[in-house]
């Protein structure tokens, strides 16, 4: 078969059929001419080109340059709607970023107002109860001096009443003395009343917290020989109070209501408590205080160190309480699995325990390794990294504070996420909501396998359950794998989030570790 020439090959054979010496010339000095120029040498020498040949030289000269120049303006619409994205997303930033500064702009006008008028008030009672301490401390220092003052004026009002019985007084300046007295002694009644009042007024407000800038009493906690038929509760009209009763000690939750609470009014609530996290490093227990909403202010405290510690003190009792939870099961479930019979009740909790944690089959060893507690350096790492310690829109406005996906249930949309991803991050109705549900799901999916098996090899060698080493098997948690280990691994050693894996809720029943 023929081999088929190309344009410019044809042209040379024309060349040697003719023998145009020019062309000849260029090739012995090994000069590579194109196509178009050795068409030229032979229309100079009047040899005609056959129509033929041109098939070739149209793709090369007319096709080709047109399918570049196609795919150049490809490449300039790709790029268009590249800056176009980008543009878009900028305009996107922008608008989020003008809001949220227009948020902080009304709330700090908000907060001047409240301020200013709580100066002003401040500075009247002040004012008002120096006064009346002076006018009480001269009356006290010197006797001798009030009694005096009283006898000159009591004087001074007879000889004025007798003056005005014999008609010997002016009546003008009368009438002046019996106004002056009067507004005397109204001042001077006024001035005692208001010491008393305030006197009152500081009594009454040494036993209050302030809870959503209103005041409320702090619970009493009774014990229960003072009321056998119910656990004591004590209603207020912003906070919601429980009280339970532990092997004779004095446990009260304080759990905060779902309220747009501010930042301040927390800060004030932990000094109230006294709530500290050292105190908290070196007596290994924590103070039962659920808030139900992060404070919507939090990324607006200036201190970097301040928000962090306000963002584990909410965070870490509700981590620590439903590790408890997972405790308690575990000891049942030791209890009933160590027994010949079970009773009805028994089989039902374990019913419902295998659903809880997705085991099949009723696998009782499947349980046994699922039915774990998650270590509280790793939930306090990851709650950070995914919420931003406490400030990202998913948490504020969804309680997310972990960040999981959904498909089917009620979520927030992200703004920027990929067309071909139609996820939501999953959205809760209080923040305890959203432990339970983290926790649910590093103790059952299928891609936290690694988890878990670490986690029972730590049992079997009688090891504590370590954050450190069991954060190396979260990869899968996030698109950036390894990167995302070694980000959690970074905030559990700078924020010394270690120190918080055997913390308990104060006054507690004391729960080990079984190795199941």
């Amino acid at each position: 078969m023929k081999k088929r020439l190309t344009y410019r090959e044809q042209l040379l054979e024309l060349a040697k059929i003719y023998d145009v010496k020019e062309v000849q010339e260029y090739i012995k000095r090994r000069k590579n001419l194109t196509s178009g120029q050795i068409e030229l040498i032979l229309r100079k020498n009047k040899i005609i080109i056959p129509k033929d040949f041109k098939t070739s030289f149209f793709k090369e000269n007319v096709s080709k340059p047109l399918s570049k120049v196609s795919r150049r303006i490809d490449d300039l619409k790709e790029d268009s709607s590249k800056v176009a994205n980008r543009f878009s997303r900028k305009i996107t930033y922008f608008k989020e970023d003008s809001s949220r500064a227009a948020n902080r702009v009304t709330r700090k006008i908000t907060y001047f107002k409240e301020d200013s008028s709580r100066s002003v008030v401040n500075f009247f009672y002040n004012l008002w109860r120096s006064i009346g301490n002076i006018a009480l401390g001269i009356l006290n220092v010197f006797p001798k001096l009030g009694s005096t003052i009283y006898n000159s004026i009591g004087n001074i009002l007879t000889d004025l009443f007798h003056g005005i019985y014999s008609q010997q007084t002016n009546k003008g300046k009368t009438g002046k003395v019996i106004i002056g007295f009067f507004v005397i002694a109204a001042a001077i009644t006024i001035i005692v009343s208001g010491v008393t009042t305030f006197k009152n007024l500081d009594k009454f407000g040494e036993k209050q917290i302030v809870v959503k800038e209103e005041k409320i009493k702090k619970p009493k906690i009774t014990d229960k020989k003072e009321n056998k038929k119910s656990t004591p509760k004590v209603k207020e009209p912003k906070a919601k109070v429980k009280t339970e009763i532990k092997k004779k000690e004095k446990v009260a939750e304080l759990i905060l209501p779902d309220l747009n609470l501010k930042t301040e009014t927390v800060l004030s609530l932990f000094e109230d408590v006294e709530y500290d996290l050292n105190t908290v490093r070196y007596q290994k227990t924590v103070k039962p205080i659920y808030f139900t909403q992060f404070p919507k202010d939090l990324d607006e405290i200036q201190s970097v160190k301040l928000k962090k510690e306000t963002f584990i003190k909410i965070v870490l009792p509700l981590i620590v309480a439903e590790n408890e939870k997972i405790l308690d099961d575990r000891f049942k479930l030791k209890k009933i699995t160590s027994k010949k019979i079970t009773t009805d009740k028994e089989k039902q909790w374990l019913r419902q325990k295998f659903l809880e944690y997705k085991v099949k089959k009723g696998n009782v060893e499947e349980l046994k390794i699922r039915m774990d507690i998650i270590p509280a350096s790793i939930a306090l790492a990851q709650a950070a990294k995914e919420s931003g310690w406490g400030t990202s829109r998913f948490a504020l406005e969804g309680n997310a504070i972990f960040g999981q996906w959904t498909w089917n249930g009620k979520g927030i949309e992200p703004l920027l996420k990929d067309k071909s991803k139609n996820h939501k991050i999953l959205r809760f109705p209080i923040l305890r909501a959203s432990v339970k549900a983290y926790k649910n799901n590093l103790n059952t999916h299928k891609s936290y396998v690694k988890f878990r098996e670490k986690r029972k090899k730590l049992r079997n060698k009688n090891k504590k359950i370590n954050g450190l080493e069991l954060a190396k098997t979260l990869g899968n948690y996030a698109e950036t794998g390894s990167e995302y280990t070694k980000i959690l691994a970074q905030i559990i050693i700078q924020n010394r989030l270690m120190d918080f894996e055997p913390v308990r809720l104060a006054n507690s029943v004391q729960r080990q570790e079984l190795n199941l």
